[in-house]
């Protein structure tokens, strides 16, 4: 049978799955098992087992529960409510004022979580109530909230990044380090966008409140010291290499903890709901995981991802012609799926492709984890949405449509890092 029409078949089947209502993992595990016995003479039983325990023990992959605990252990100290506190007297008198925020509130979050859904979560209780309670737009304060904090997959530490390293083989660390400036180019975007809305219509912004003295302001900002200390603990062992990604997870876990109980409001029974959280959210993306490693390993017997990258590399596309197809169907796809699923259910077809026209796997990492981004803030699957939803008790339409413009952002995000691929890669070449 024609390794296209193999691969069609397979997607349906898989798709059939997603649409009844299976967990993905099961999906993935069961549309594998079925490609193996149908398409392929390899011994199915002994290939998933030897799959799953080769994929179990990564070492690269212990890093991940260890971060998803340090944000849970964030989310419910009174760190996250102190950044806020310490951010808002420097920026009353940017254009768009408290709204910035939002943005440079979830910026910071996002790199001591490393998880979008947190960072809303976090950012959206403290932010929702106060800048509405002081006459800011509810379209901008929910629209900045969900945008921004896309950051969470993006900014290191990101979950995702881990994801798409242990799938694809490549360094988390560097992974990591190339996420930094994309993720500051997107602050500046989501800032400018904002600067832009309050000088256009001036109406919308409140007006300036009681300047505060300079030193005021400088106490305020006292309560930023924990979370610089965390930020630099975690990503500053990370880049000037004295820590992998693991051990500087083990080190962020410790300062989360000590500087969670040091700034009071936090227990021993908050730590104990913190680490059953962690547990679930850590197992459900390892299943996840070993199923995609199954599919992966499936769709290596049957042929079909050199195949399609040997036909991509005889179409003649080029890489921009490739991009532009693979950014509308990771779209598509982030509109059903989360974006963990995303890059597990596809890393192991095209990345194949993508090698074929020549573009390097690590810059495609951090454009993927863009492009997925995008489907945080897409209904109607995008988490970030829920999460703004349950904080809210808002139409999720609405919020999609307050959170668009951001979106569009994104997009201008992905032209920018494709344009100009240095943005990507200067920090990773650097590091050597």
């Amino acid at each position: 049978m024609d390794l296209v029409l193999i691969g069609l078949v397979l997607l349906v089947l898989l798709f059939a799955c997603l649409a009844a209502g299976i967990w993905v993992a099961m999906a993935l595990g069961g549309v594998a098992l079925m490609a193996l016995l149908l398409f392929s003479n390899a011994p199915a039983g002994l290939v998933l087992a030897t799959t799953f325990w080769g994929h179990s023990h990564s070492w690269s992959l212990t890093a991940l529960p260890l971060f998803i605990l340090m944000g849970e252990i964030l989310l419910r100290s009174r760190l996250s409510r102190d950044m806020f506190s310490g951010l808002a007297p420097w920026l009353g008198r940017l254009p768009g004022r408290l709204l910035h925020v939002n943005v440079l509130g979830c910026a910071i979050f996002a790199a001591v979580s490393g998880s979008s859904a947190a960072t809303a979560a976090t950012i959206g209780r403290m932010s929702v109530p106060e800048l509405e309670g002081r006459g800011y737009p509810q379209s901008l304060v929910i629209g900045t909230l969900a945008g921004s904090a896309t950051l969470g997959l993006l900014i290191p530490p990101s979950i995702i990044l881990i994801v798409y390293g242990v799938a694809t083989e490549q360094s988390i660390a560097r992974l990591f380090v190339a996420g930094l400036l994309p993720g500051l180019m997107l602050v500046g975007l989501f800032s400018a966008y904002v600067a832009a809305r309050s000088w256009l219509n001036p109406d919308l912004i409140p007006a300036r409140g009681e300047r505060l003295p300079y030193l005021a302001r400088l106490k305020a900002s006292r309560s930023l010291i924990p979370v610089a200390l965390l930020i630099g603990g975690v990503i500053g062992s990370i880049y000037t290499g004295l820590a992998s990604p693991t051990d500087a997870a083990a080190l962020g876990v410790v300062l989360a903890t000590i500087l969670a109980f040091a700034t009071g409001g936090f227990s021993w029974r908050l730590l104990g709901e913190a680490m059953m959280a962690a547990t679930r959210t850590s197992a459900m993306i390892a299943f996840i995981l070993l199923g995609a490693a199954f599919l992966a390993v499936a769709m290596g017997f049957t042929g079909i991802p050199r195949g399609l990258a040997a036909q991509i590399g005889a179409m003649g596309l080029s890489p921009y012609a490739l991009l532009a197809v693979l950014t509308l169907f990771f779209i598509v796809l982030g509109c059903f799926l989360d974006g963990i699923s995303v890059v597990v259910l596809t890393t192991s077809i095209i990345l194949p492709m993508v090698e074929a026209v020549g573009i390097d796997p690590l810059w495609f990492g951090i454009y993927l984890v863009i492009v997925v981004e995008m489907s945080q803030i897409t209904p109607p699957v995008g988490f970030n949405l829920f999460v703004i939803q349950g904080l809210t008790g808002l139409n999720i339409l609405r919020i999609a449509r307050a959170a668009f413009p951001f979106f569009l952002l994104l997009l201008v995000g992905v032209a920018l890092i494709t344009v100009f691929p240095g943005i990507v890669t200067i920090l990773p070449n650097a590091m050597g």
